[in-house]
């Protein structure tokens, strides 16, 4: 016989073959689709905030999202493997150190900001964003604006021409 821990991984397996779920964390802002059924009609709302709080528990996952509508904290809490979740996009991942934001709710304006993590690319992203640049050489200048240098294992590195004479400018005047 199947035990309930068995019958919920099959159906969390099930729901995820059906939808893309992101990967997302506490401190992200992420914006929700929830389908909204007015009549015989069906329609989809966006619902986008900082997610303050995750709770993984196969079938029972939810997660909450708190936003701030018209100077007033909106907080709305969601099954992860519902069907009223149409889609779910990762805006901006946040860099925090905690894995409940409940401190938000006391912040107001500047100090509720998250400070936004900055993920790093290597591989196979970067030498295709880099080709679409189509690199020139380190002599030849692309619209007399920028110069752009090409590197090992193709890596671009973007120089403007004004930000060097500045600089130049400053070691003068401090000598």
């Amino acid at each position: 016989m199947k035990n309930i821990e068995e019958i919920n991984r099959e159906s969390v397996k099930k729901i995820l073959s059906q939808k893309k779920m992101p990967e997302f964390f506490s401190g992200d802002t992420i914006k929700i689709g929830v389908k909204i059924s007015e009549g015989k009609r069906e329609r989809i709302q966006y619902f986008e905030g900082v997610c303050i709080a995750k709770k993984n528990r196969d079938i029972n996952s939810s997660f909450t999202v708190r936003k701030i509508s018209f100077g007033e904290g909106v907080e709305r809490t969601f099954a992860l493997y519902s069907y009223i979740i149409d889609s779910i996009k990762v805006i901006r991942s946040g860099k925090v150190r905690r894995a409940k934001l409940y401190y938000l709710r006391d912040r107001k304006g500047k100090s509720a900001r998250i400070a936004e993590k900055i993920k790093k690319r290597i591989g196979v992203d970067v030498v295709e964003k880099v080709k679409e640049k189509k690199l020139v050489n380190k002599n030849e200048t692309q619209d007399n604006k920028t110069k752009v240098e090409s590197g090992k294992d193709a890596i671009a590195k973007v120089t403007t021409p004004k930000v060097e004479l500045k600089k130049e400018e400053l070691k003068k005047e401090k000598k």
